[in-house]
């Protein structure tokens, strides 16, 4: 199959302070004149100037039909590569071959004139596109519909709020037939409602084979609509790949963390004289270790410590946050085995569950302690944000989602069990509240 987009050894370089000046007043000429010894002197200084490298040998393919997810860190890279697959601008080396016209939703002030009504940018973003006039007439009365700003589409852009603008940058992309669509921080267009009504018309678009470039920084986004990620970092493509398990390595480089940390020495383990932390790490229901787990799944954290000291009664603990910092729970081994015995010396495996439908999606770091309760509260050991996992959200609408496919609020999402009852109204009474 023929790629759609294919990027070739893409690089861009920049040079620092190397902007076009604009024109100049005559106190900024005098000014520059009486500055020109000394910037003389500084190029002496320094002959040439800096450089910087936004993209590095990038390489990828994209096959008809595909939504591919594009995340990095601010300034790794992606605007850039945005705005050359646009041919907003060029690349310093390396080619891209774009089959299909494209439709991009970047920034705001990209793509659209702003002395121009939102009328008359509809029919111009058409004209670029390659789009004839009657096919702009025929989808206008859907774009303005979709874009839910038709009272102000005869006023000039420029006095659009930013929302305003992208809503209906974002209702022009997706209703002119493209092949290929830019999407940049889409699920930022508009409050949760309209959200909504993107991610599904996304969906749709899917759905009718066309190609989509995803970039946001919601990384629960990214893997409930991609099927695949691309990672970038400082100009290089880091990570090509299934979105979960791209998504796992870009939260592993931002946080330092992974699924499982392990002390092989002892002596360099969290702890003391009476119990040390050997391991802790995120499993399923058989036993293996992962970096992300279906919403609908049990997991579950584990901790392997090692008592050296006999006689003191021990709790593992768990501390659950979600990305944003935010504490979704804390909880203790309350159970009757070890509640009030003391435990022998030696190596043990405590694991707490997490029940599926419970958690919300995203990505959560654990951290996790030992204490002593009795006679007095004592934290032996603790290892806090000590490994990370990501909750992934499902489309086949039999988790607590159901049928709604935008963002959903709130730091849990439990299954929870619902009962309704209907009573019937008698047929006399119904005639009275149809004649009403």
């Amino acid at each position: 199959m023929t790629a759609v987009i294919s990027v070739k050894n893409i690089s861009k370089c920049y040079q620092i302070g190397g902007l076009n000046p604009g024109y100049a007043t005559f106190r900024e000429f005098l000014a520059e004149a009486m500055a020109m010894p000394i910037r003389r002197l500084r190029r002496i200084q320094k002959s040439q100037k800096e450089t910087i490298w936004a993209l590095r040998d990038i390489n990828f393919d994209m096959e008809s039909g595909e939504l591919v997810g594009l995340i990095g860190h601010n300034g790794a890279g992606k605007s850039t590569l945005l705005k050359i697959l646009s041919r907003i601008t060029v690349p310093t080396t390396g080619r891209t071959e774009v089959h299909g016209r494209i439709g991009s939703l970047l920034e705001v002030g990209t793509g659209f004139h702003p002395d121009l009504t939102g009328r008359e940018n509809i029919f111009l973003n058409g004209t670029i596109l390659g789009i004839t006039r009657s096919e702009v007439r025929r989808k206008f009365d859907e774009i303005v519909a979709f874009s839910e700003i038709e009272k102000f589409i005869d006023t000039p852009v420029k006095w659009y709020s930013s929302g305003m603008y992208l809503r209906l940058a974002f209702s022009v992309a997706v209703h002119l037939d493209t092949e290929v669509l830019i999407m940049d921080e889409v699920l930022a267009v508009g409050d949760v409602s309209f959200q909504q009504k993107c991610l599904d018309r996304i969906h749709e678009i899917r759905n009718q084979g066309r190609t989509i470039l995803f970039v946001s920084h919601s990384m629960a986004a990214v893997t409930r609509l991609c099927s695949r990620a691309i990672l970038l970092e400082k100009g290089h493509l880091i990570a090509d790949g299934p979105a979960s398990e791209v998504v796992n390595d870009y939260l592993g480089s931002s946080w330092k963390v992974t699924s499982e940390r392990e002390w092989t020495n002892l002596n360099d383990a969290p702890g003391n004289e009476v119990v040390r932390l050997r391991s802790v790490r995120v499993r399923d229901e058989t036993g293996h270790t992962l970096t992300s787990i279906d919403i609908r799944r049990p997991l579950g954290v584990e901790i392997v410590y090692e008592v050296l000291q006999p006689g003191y009664t021990l709790t593992p603990k768990i501390e659950l946050f979600n990305e944003n910092g935010a504490h979704l729970f804390s909880a203790h081994d309350v159970g009757d085995e070890w509640r009030y015995r003391s435990r022998p010396i030696g190596l043990y495996s405590s694991t707490a569950r997490i029940p599926g439908n419970f958690l919300a999606e995203g990505n959560m770091l654990a951290s996790a302690l030992l204490m002593s309760h009795i006679p007095e509260t004592i934290t032996h050991a603790q290892a806090i944000n000590v490994v990370t996992f990501q909750v992934v959200d499902n489309q086949e609408k039999d988790s607590a989602r159901g049928d709604f496919l935008g963002p959903i609020t709130g730091m849990i999402r439990p299954l929870l069990n619902w009962t309704t009852e209907y009573h019937r109204i008698a047929d006399e009474q119904l005639e009275e509240v149809i004649s009403r």
